[in-house]
């Protein structure tokens, strides 16, 4: 078919809408696309070292560094006691069922560090601009005279 040929653009629109108007009635709907495996081997990279055996002591395991826990809630035993004893296809099986549960913030920094969640931690950056100088808390009013504090409280005679 030709590009923009009339069939061509039935099939786009027939494709289209089959997307949109969700499961036929009586199938099930498609589970979101899973994560590339080039982002799950960053995010390990940046947690483990990239070492999917991870086990340093820290509480969490394998190469994404799951917490027993999580790993329990999301499915994980199926596959192992613990993330580390679980084969790396195991854990990313795992992984995206936490990322279902929890987004990227189950791994707030290396999320962040590999591009997968945005922004800082910290404060955000202020725009570029000449730097203002402080001002002062309160203006000065040098036609009202200095009270000192009095019996009744400060400022008060």
């Amino acid at each position: 078919m030709p590009i923009g040929s009339p069939a061509r653009v039935l099939v786009a629109l027939a494709a289209a809408l089959l997307l949109t108007a969700g499961p036929l009635p009586g199938r099930q709907a498609r589970a979101a696309p899973a994560v590339a495996d080039t982002v799950w081997d960053d995010l390990a990279e940046c947690e483990s070292g990239g070492d999917w055996r991870a086990n340093t002591g820290n509480g969490y395991f394998g190469g994404l560094q799951i917490w027993p826990p999580t790993w329990e809630e999301a499915g994980g035993l199926r596959y192992a006691r613990r993330p580390d004893l679980a084969s790396r296809r195991q854990q990313t099986a795992v992984a995206e069922e936490i990322l279902r549960m929890q987004g990227w913030e189950a791994w707030p920094v290396c999320a962040r560090e590999i591009g997968m969640i945005g922004g800082e931690l910290d404060e955000p950056d202020q725009p570029d601009g000449p730097d203002q100088p402080d001002e002062p808390d309160e203006p000065a009013r040098p036609d009202v005279p200095d009270v000192p504090d009095g019996p009744d409280g400060p400022g008060v005679r």
